[in-house]
């Protein structure tokens, strides 16, 4: 089977606008994808050089392939089943900071380079005052940013029109804000000019971001069946789900620029991402954290099969309509066209997602994810909800460890399963209940003094046990 190759596709040089951090299936399936497609609908005109930070060597992969690859779009979208397939061609080049130092500096001299995206994990973003030798390697990703950096403020004697645009795709808060203030730190360490740290602060803009898809990545259950129809083998093929966004904080000026929402993608260019991030967290995320124990206690295991269960589909579908969406001050149709789109994910046929994977660390999930809907349903109806009270007294029988004779995979902090394991020896349901619900550490308050909210808890933890 043929390898692929640039010279057999009709493509177009274009300059480089784009340095992007991180080369794993994530940002490939994502903003690889979405320039891709500005590229095609001539709204953006510009490619991606990729750099490695992390790893030791460069990417052979890559390199033999002429860095093109294939996102394959698999999933429902709109009660319908997709299955598309786009040539990603737009990756200009991948420079291993590690292995090309010299080289990996030069790539800020580029007048053409705008923006700098990167995913480098939630731990990614930070600073490390141990980096003091500035003349060296960084340790850290802001480290690295910060020395090529200086070197395109050198290169461009502080031109403000050289300055970029910084789009961070770390799922952290702010996560613009945060990259900016590490930069700033390794400034300050290393006494750089105080005309550099101007230039920082009046020609770069650092916006903070919400990124959602999910990318499953390399297809390897139909990998033969994908290459036999491109006519081509693929060996970093990634595969995505078709829901796709990207919330972006920032003006016209940015939007102008890299006009992603005019090729008829899911992007938003906006004052605060506040209200995107909350409607995620707590239906996306709420409706999972909410769903997974009592699924799990009711013999399920995949997150499809919940959803397409008729109790369980319809426990997630009251839990998100009736009682979360009600509890947030934002336009009902959009909430609601949301938690459309994502019980549709839910259901996605390509994509096996295991309950036990999104167990993992479920307490403190729930206290950010679920318990802030539950507690302000209760002060805006004066009930405690029927299917979230649901959920929490699921969750504290799923830690309980063990549930009619099966031994339940609970996976969290020591200290947390040894509490638990605790208060499941205490002599009623109701002592149990109520330890846990006492415990602050867990929910950030004393959850028993909500009136009438043990006893919620403790009668349906009695009915999931009998």
């Amino acid at each position: 089977m043929k390898t692929l190759s640039k010279s057999d596709f009709n493509i177009q040089p274009k300059p480089v606008k784009i340095l992007q951090f991180g080369n794993g299936n994530f940002l490939r399936g994502f903003t690889d994808w979405m320039v891709e497609k500005a590229n095609l609908a001539a709204v953006f005109n510009g490619n991606i050089h990729v750099v490695q930070v992390h790893s030791k060597s460069g990417n052979d992969t890559m390199k033999d392939q002429d860095n093109l690859f294939h996102v394959i779009e698999q999933g429902l979208k709109n009660g319908e089943l997709v299955q598309e397939y786009q040539l990603i061609s737009c990756i200009d080049g991948i420079t291993n900071v590690f292995e090309d130092y010299p080289n990996y500096l030069k790539l800020g001299e580029n007048p053409d380079l705008r923006f700098v995206v990167s995913n480098t994990t939630e731990a990614g973003i930070v600073f490390n005052p141990n980096d003091t030798d500035s003349a060296a390697i960084a340790q850290t990703f802001p480290g690295k940013l910060t020395t090529l950096l200086y070197r395109r403020f050198q290169a461009f004697s502080g031109d403000e029109s050289k300055g970029l645009v910084f789009l961070p795709c770390e799922l952290i808060e702010q996560n613009g804000e945060a990259l900016k203030s590490c930069i700033d730190k390794y400034s300050t360490l290393w006494k750089l000019p105080m005309a550099f740290s101007e230039w920082i602060d009046s020609s770069c803009t650092f916006c903070n971001t919400l990124v959602d898809r999910i990318v499953p990545g390399f297809p390897k259950g139909n990998i033969d069946e994908i290459q036999e129809k491109l006519g081509y083998e693929d060996k970093l093929a990634v595969m995505v789900e078709p829901y796709h966004f990207w919330a972006i904080e920032g003006g016209d000026a940015i939007r102008n620029e890299f006009a992603l929402d005019k090729a008829g993608l899911n992007v938003k260019f906006v004052d605060d991402l506040t209200r995107f991030r909350t409607q995620k967290v707590r239906i996306l995320n709420g409706g999972h954290t909410a769903m997974v124990p009592y699924a799990y206690l009711k013999g399920l295991r995949t997150v499809r099969e919940s959803v397409e269960n008729p109790e369980i589909g319809n426990f997630l579908r009251k839990a998100v309509f009736e009682e979360i969406i009600p509890t947030l001050d934002m336009q009902e149709d959009e909430l609601k066209a949301f938690a459309n789109d994502v019980l549709e994910r839910f259901a996605n046929p390509f994509i096996v997602h295991e309950l036990k994977s999104i167990a993992l660390n479920c307490i403190s999930k729930f206290k950010v994810r679920v318990l802030p809907s539950l507690l302000a349903y209760h002060e805006k109806k004066g009930v405690w909800p029927a299917n979230l009270t649901t959920a929490f007294a699921a969750l504290l029988v799923f830690y309980k460890g063990e549930f009619n004779g099966e031994k339940i995979p609970v996976n969290d902090d020591p200290a947390v399963m040894k509490l638990f394991q605790d208060a499941w020896e205490l002599a009623s349901t109701q002592e149990t209940v109520q330890v846990l619900l006492k415990e602050a550490s867990f929910w950030g308050e004393d959850l028993s003094q909500h009136d009438g909210l043990e006893e919620a808890v403790t009668s349906a933890v009695d009915i999931l046990l009998k």
